[in-house]
C-alpha cells in the first residue's frame, strides 16, 4: 500500500524539486534541424528531411526537366557553338555554295556552330537595307533625273524581321515536326539552325548584283541564287531524313527557301 503511493508524480506539488536534465538531453529534445525563422520554407534535407513540399510535387524528374529547360534559355549554353576556327567557317561557306552538296550535316555532325549563321544573317540584314535603298534610288534615277537620294529606315526593320524570323522559326518548325512525326534521324535544332544559316550566304552574295538597275538581269540573279540555296537545303534535308519517307518536308524546305529569295526581290529590289 505504501509502495504504491511513492510512484505517484509529485512535480506539481509546492516545494517539490524538478528532476535534473542533462544538457545533451535538452539539445536532443528541443533542437529542430534546419529550422530558421529567416528562411521559409526551410530547405529540404533530402528524403524524409525537414522542409515544405507542395502536394503532388516530386523532387526527382521535375528538377531534371526544369534544369534542362533552364539551359535552353541560358546564354552560356550556346557559347560552345561560337568557339569555331575561321578555316572551319570558310569550309562550310564553300560547301553551302554547292547546290548539289549532300554532306553538310556529316561535316557539322560533331561540331555544329552558330557563329557562321549569326554572322551571315546579320550581314545580310544590313546589306538588304543598304543595297535595297541604293537599288531603289538607281531605278528611280533612270526614270526621273531629278530624283533625290533618301534612305528608307523601314528597310532595316523589314530586313531584320524577315531574315531573323525566317532563320529562327523555320528550322524550329522543322525540328518540332520531326519530333512529332517520330523521325529516326535524331533531329538537332542546332544543326538545323547551322545548315539554314549557311544557306543564306549565296543570297547575301546575290544582293550585290541586284543593285544593277536592270530588271531582267535582277530576275536572272535572284532565280539562280534562290534555286541554288533551295536545292542545297532540300538535298541536305533529304540526306538527313534518308531513313524516313518524309518527302513533304523536303518539298516544303525547297519551296520556303525559294519563296524567301522571291520575297527579297519583290520588297528590297523591286
Amino acid at each position: 500500500m505504501d509502495d504504491s503511493y511513492t510512484s505517484l508524480p509529485t512535480s506539481h506539488l509546492l516545494g517539490s524539486v524538478p528532476a535534473a536534465v542533462s544538457e545533451d538531453k535538452k539539445a536532443t529534445i528541443y533542437e529542430v534541424p534546419e529550422a530558421n525563422l529567416q528562411i521559409f520554407p526551410p530547405t529540404s534535407g533530402g528524403d524524409g528531411g525537414w522542409g515544405y513540399q507542395a502536394p503532388g510535387s516530386s523532387s526527382g524528374g521535375d528538377e531534371q526537366v526544369a534544369t534542362r529547360w533552364k539551359g535552353v534559355f541560358s546564354i552560356s549554353s550556346y557559347t560552345p557553338y561560337f568557339d569555331v576556327d575561321t578555316d572551319v567557317v570558310l569550309d562550310r561557306i564553300k560547301s553551302s555554295l554547292n547546290p548539289i552538296g549532300r554532306d553538310f550535316f556529316r561535316k557539322i555532325h560533331d561540331n555544329p556552330d552558330l557563329y557562321g549563321p549569326v554572322w551571315i544573317s546579320s550581314t545580310l540584314v544590313f546589306m538588304l537595307a543598304a543595297l535595297g535603298n541604293c537599288a531603289t534610288y538607281l531605278m528611280d534615277k533612270r526614270t526621273n533625273v531629278k530624283t533625290d537620294w533618301s534612305f528608307d529606315v523601314n528597310y532595316v526593320n523589314w530586313a531584320a524581321c524577315t531574315v531573323y524570323g525566317y532563320l529562327l522559326l523555320v528550322p524550329a518548325a522543322f525540328y518540332f515536326l520531326l519530333q512529332y512525326l517520330g523521325s529516326n534521324s535524331n533531329p538537332s535544332l542546332i544543326r538545323l539552325w547551322c545548315m539554314w544559316g549557311y544557306s543564306l550566304f549565296i543570297i547575301m552574295l546575290s544582293s550585290i548584283l541586284l543593285v544593277i538597275p536592270a530588271e531582267f538581269f535582277r530576275w536572272i540573279v535572284i532565280i539562280l541564287a534562290g534555286s541554288a540555296s533551295a536545292c542545297f537545303v532540300a538535298l541536305n534535308i533529304r540526306t538527313y531524313l534518308e531513313e524516313n519517307d518524309l518527302t513533304l518536308l523536303v518539298i516544303s524546305s525547297l519551296v520556303l527557301q525559294f519563296a524567301l529569295a522571291i520575297f527579297i526581290k519583290f520588297y528590297f529590289f523591286a
